[in-house]
């Protein structure tokens, strides 16, 4: 399972879609692919609308966020059509009723679909209001028995502070639930936290940002940060 911020794909323009950011994200995909991985990859909604931050806070959260989880299906779509276009077949599944654009999703059907070689799009987070992307992201992976959840962030994985304030920041290339909890490290928020230490569902967070980074995530035990039980 890969999971990616909605601003992964906006780039440095902030907004919208970089292409050329797509252009490289849709390549490494497709390196992964060629070594016999199976993906299914969540996205976030941030670069087109962000439902839990958005400014007049007296409009209704539960519609807020449900514009969210569109930004998040507009995203699967947009990357899927890249891929179909380089040659690789892809299935988008949205928890939304969006039967014209996208296969309604269930483990079942998703888990044919990776059987069956397509790079699976999971979108409209958990189908929820109040309900971060990364929540559905360990959600899936969990339905899906998959093995892993990559996330992918600008920084190289977790670290004592933020690294872009403290140059003194130690880099924590390994650590366990529990660690995280006591050392008040932010892996995900405590939701998708929590349910990844139940289900005992490791998680690598990593710099999508270095090209290459997403292949050798997977490959070596010195790129970013593996969280396990």
């Amino acid at each position: 399972m890969l999971k990616l911020s909605g601003e992964i794909l906006a780039g440095h323009k902030g907004f919208g879609y970089d292409d050329d950011v797509i252009d490289n994200l849709t390549d490494e995909l497709i390196a992964v692919k060629r070594l016999g991985y199976s993906i299914a990859i969540v996205f976030g909604g941030g670069n087109i609308f962000r439902g839990g931050t958005w400014k007049n806070q007296d409009l209704s959260r539960v519609t807020l966020d449900s514009i969210g989880m569109l930004a998040t299906l507009q995203n699967a779509l947009y990357v899927a059509e890249v891929l179909e276009a380089k040659g690789y077949s892809t299935r988008v599944f949205s928890m939304l009723a969006v039967d014209k654009i996208a296969r309604h999703y269930s483990p079942a059907a998703a888990s044919e679909a990776l059987s069956e070689g397509h790079i699976c799009f999971l979108a409209g987070g958990t189908g929820n209001p109040f309900f971060t992307t990364d929540t559905a992201a360990i959600l899936r992976a969990i339905e899906l028995n998959l093995d892993l959840v990559l996330k992918g962030t600008k920084v190289d994985g977790l670290y004592s502070d933020d690294p872009r304030k403290n140059p003194d920041a130690e880099f924590i290339s390994s650590a366990s639930y529990q660690e995280c909890l006591v050392r008040k490290l932010g892996v995900m928020d405590m939701t998708a936290f929590s349910l990844a230490q139940e289900n005992r569902m490791p998680i690598k967070i990593f710099n999508v940002g270095t090209k290459g980074n997403l292949e050798q995530a997977l490959l070596r035990a010195d790129i970013g940060t593996f969280i396990h039980p």
